[in-house]
């Protein structure tokens, strides 16, 4: 585990953005092609603004979602959308790369969906898990991360690929990624500024390990995880 300092929440994202670069890079080096699940929220714009400008070879890259809040793909809430408008449009992503959960579907069918798509494209044989170069993940002040809210049964389920959740206090149903995926990814990284999720962050880094607790420490210290921060050291 890795954690890295920026002045402000602006070149945190940047710098998360680059690395997500290089690592897409070195996987497409070795195998022709390169897997990048993303997160929502405001935090990840200005890294997808980045990816936009890039010019990186976008046809060598499938993108999936972490989660996903179960609106239509036009609704002002939805991942989607954005990643859509700031990156994958601009950067003319092709349409078959681009694997978004189809949430016009009924949640629990568009989990099911979205986990036999997973599926088939990673060839996952029983007993196994897809493996993404990249995972994108961000933190909430609660700690919790992906669609994974603090006392979310799913969060023991290290088998299952993608799931329905209902979040109470957004009153709002989501399609996550399991556990089990966060934690098999070769490569994560995980943007996490504002102060507000300093608490937050202090638990997951250095607090008794409790993921039901504190969602984000699932895979949070592996060897090949990065957080990308804006906040000093004196607050974590």
């Amino acid at each position: 585990m890795d954690v890295l300092r920026y002045a402000d929440s602006l070149e945190a994202a940047t710098a998360c953005g680059q690395r997500i670069l290089d690592l897409l890079a070195k996987a497409i080096a070795t195998r022709k092609r390169a897997t990048l699940a993303i997160s929502g929220g405001s935090s990840p714009k200005p890294m997808f603004e980045l990816f936009a400008k890039s010019g990186f070879p976008w046809e060598q890259v499938h993108v999936f979602w972490v989660d996903e809040r179960c609106v239509p793909p036009t609704d002002p809430q939805s991942n989607f959308r954005m990643a859509n408008e700031a990156w994958l449009a601009p950067a003319k992503v092709p349409e078959g790369n681009v694997h978004r959960v189809p949430t016009e579907l009924e949640p629990h069918e568009a989990a099911r969906q979205y986990a036999q798509g997973l599926h088939d494209f990673f060839r996952v044989q029983t007993g196994e898990l897809p493996q993404f170069d990249v995972i994108h993940r961000g933190i909430g002040p609660d700690a919790h991360t992906a669609s994974l809210f603090p006392g979310e049964p799913l969060i023991a389920d290290h088998e299952g690929l993608a799931a329905a959740v209902w979040v109470e206090k957004m009153h709002q149903w989501r399609v996550t990624l399991l556990p089990g995926v966060l934690e098999a990814a070769w490569h994560t990284v995980v943007l996490a500024t504002g102060k507000d999720k300093a608490p937050a962050l202090e638990a997951v880094l250095h607090g008794p390990y409790d993921p039901m607790s504190w969602p984000a420490q699932i895979g949070a210290r592996d060897i090949n995880v990065t957080w990308f921060t804006d906040l000093p050291k004196e607050m974590i």
